[in-house]
């Protein structure tokens, strides 16, 4: 376990991201060791990473802790897999208002929504329209020990950018850089397509240039798109 894991790790630092079936197969590995503390560790990085556990991440988890004869914490993280897988059918079908109360029961009964569980909640929401409710989960993350992460931030951007709210979008980027949080591409490429839709691709220069953004594929396709629909904006600097 510790060359798979010293791999897992040599991964993070080559920027690869791991997937949830690499996790799963370390979980269960250090679970069929005995090692739950391990296996609890992992489950809590992939959380914090917004990577969602799944079933067979659960079932490691659970089988692992009967094995040992902990049923009550095998009860309680069987409980937590149904509620999630709950909230995300709810997400999945727009039922946004269901999800939330789930939520907030999950919350009432003491079991903990993880970062990703929050997020496709908050991500609902704004697709709804409704950035108010969004940023009260958010708050709510937050008061509940979250520290929420660029994903997290980007589905409030992207709210915010589809509602030509891009006052308010960069003051949430600025609000991310001083969480020590670094913005990625999509970041990027979602306050790109906002000022583009609104007419102020110009804007968005000045703040690439401050923020020493390298344009991806993506971004260039967003920027050559406002640029082909707005005939009387010329291109007075060079965006590369």
């Amino acid at each position: 376990m510790m060359e798979a894991r010293s791999v897992f790790t040599e991964m993070w630092k080559r920027n690869f991201r791991p997937s949830v079936v690499s996790f799963n197969t370390l979980i269960n590995g250090y679970c069929r060791l005995g090692d739950m503390d391990a296996g609890y560790r992992l489950k809590k990085e992939m959380e914090e990473r917004s990577i969602s556990p799944d079933v067979y991440t659960y079932s490691a988890l659970i089988n692992g802790l009967c094995k040992n004869f902990w049923m009550s914490d095998a009860n309680e993280l069987f409980n937590e897999m149904c509620v999630k897988a709950l909230i995300t059918g709810f997400c999945r079908q727009g039922r946004i208002v269901d999800a939330e109360r789930i939520l907030t029961e999950m919350l009432n009964t003491g079991l903990k929504p993880d970062d990703p569980i929050y997020t496709m909640v908050i991500d609902g929401f704004c697709k709804k329209g409704d950035i108010k409710t969004g940023f009260k989960l958010l708050r709510q993350m937050q008061s509940n020990g979250h520290s929420p992460n660029v994903i997290t931030y980007n589905v409030l951007l992207n709210g915010l950018c589809k509602q030509g709210q891009m006052r308010n979008a960069e003051m949430l980027l600025q609000a991310m850089l001083n969480l020590g949080l670094n913005p990625d591409d999509i970041t990027y490429n979602i306050l790109l397509e906002g000022h583009c839709k609104y007419g102020n691709p110009d804007d968005y220069d000045k703040l690439r240039s401050e923020m020493g953004l390298v344009h991806d594929y993506a971004t260039y396709t967003s920027l050559v798109g406002s640029l082909s629909r707005s005939s009387k904006r010329q291109p007075k600097k060079s965006f590369v």
